[in-house]
């Protein structure tokens, strides 16, 4: 179909527009959105069409689109997406390969938009689409650089959350008042909208760790970020599962130290280490086990420790510290195969590093903890390098 033919029915917002006036230019009548809503998906395929439905009612007489981001799920939410991108062109898709996370995905949505006004919501449908248009006026008024949709404010709920995540809830929200201003009721939300200068001047400092876009948002920003919040009621899911697990909990507590000590040492090796500590456990645990339970050589129970260490390591690395570049199948095992090699390498480095600094200083201390930082430094700069490098 020749688009000229009639715009209309590819862009219901160009109705707004008068196509008898000659004056009328066509860079006027093909402008691009002035809203972006960005929608981060994983394993979301039978809410999306129920979520577009929704923003086709509320953002009516707004030149909108939504970019869904979706992280290759298993489901087909991807596919679902580009089916009914097809049918309407305001509906965009962007899949990830092989990394993952929600701070990322929003960030990559927005950057993919040219909107002045970005908008950021859960495709769960838990979100109130509805205030959007409210959202989008605060903001051309000039009121605020950012709005966050609050459950904590009046009138506004959590919903029937349990005891236990409401609980987490707000023990979050009072770990968060390190980096964002206390009157923020809801620093946590995961629904808000915002200018594209903010983005602008803030997406090179954006650590992009965990789901807490928001919050690295004020954490990030060189100027203090004028905000109102909406109250709103958080539903129900509709479809599929929730996504919040254990891990989303480490990921928050990493993106806190990054925000307080990133700019000092790496998250990511702060997490390598704390890893590495927990491995030195499993191995005098398995230590212990094989040589004074099983009554096993001392060398066949060191090496076999070693073993259960290195790949205790690499497992939980993988699945925290690398959460974003997690590798999965053959890529698992070449990957182990790899971090057993570069870790070999550091405690080589280690024993060479801690044996000078004793021979030359004489503190069995001092020796000891140059050689273990030695051995930490080289495995995480090798494995970061040749184990997790980005596979595209």
């Amino acid at each position: 179909m020749d688009v000229t033919e009639d715009p209309n029915s590819l862009r219901p917002w160009a109705k707004s527009l008068d196509h008898n006036r000659p004056d009328v230019a066509a860079t006027e009548l093909w402008a691009g959105p002035e809203l972006s809503v960005i929608a981060p998906t994983f394993n979301e395929v039978d809410n999306v069409a129920e979520l577009i439905r929704r923003l086709k009612q509320t953002l009516n007489g707004i030149f909108w689109e939504i970019i869904f981001v979706d992280d290759d799920s298993p489901d087909g939410t991807a596919e679902k997406v580009r089916a009914l991108a097809r049918t309407d062109r305001r509906i965009r898709c962007v899949q990830r390969i092989s990394r993952r996370g929600l701070s990322s995905a929003c960030i990559e949505g927005m950057l993919a938009s040219a909107a002045p006004y970005l908008a950021v919501i859960d495709a769960d449908l838990q979100h109130d689409e509805t205030l959007l248009p409210d959202m989008l006026e605060l903001l051309r008024t000039g009121d605020a650089d950012i709005v966050i949709g609050s459950r904590y404010m009046q009138g506004g709920s959590i919903g029937d959350w349990g005891s236990s995540r409401a609980a987490m809830s707000r023990l979050a929200t009072w770990l968060s008042r390190t980096l964002v201003p206390v009157e923020v009721t809801d620093p946590m939300s995961g629904f808000f909208m915002l200018r594209r200068d903010i983005l602008e001047t803030t997406v090179h400092k954006l650590s992009t760790i965990g789901f807490k876009i928001l919050l690295d948002f004020f954490a990030s920003s060189s100027s203090v970020l004028q905000f109102r919040e909406l109250p709103y009621q958080f539903r129900n899911r509709k479809a599929g599962e929730s996504k919040l697990d254990s891990v989303a909990t480490w990921e928050y507590g990493m993106l806190l130290l990054d925000k307080l000590i990133g700019n000092i040492v790496p998250v990511r090796f702060v997490s390598f280490s704390i890893v590495g500590g927990l491995g030195v456990l499993v191995h005098f645990f398995c230590l212990a086990i094989l040589f004074k339970a099983l009554k096993t050589s001392f060398v066949e129970a060191q090496v076999i420790g070693t073993g259960v260490a290195m790949t205790f390591n690499f497992a939980i690395n993988n699945l925290l510290t690398y959460r974003d570049l997690r590798l999965r199948g053959w890529r698992w095992l070449r990957g182990l195969v790899s971090f057993s090699l570069a870790c070999s390498i550091g405690a080589v480095a280690n024993v060479g590093i801690a044996s000078y600094l004793y021979d030359t200083n004489g503190g069995w201390i001092f020796a000891g903890l140059g050689g273990v930082l030695m051995g930490a430094v080289w495995n995480y700069v090798t494995t970061m390098r040749y184990t997790w490098r980005k596979h595209l």
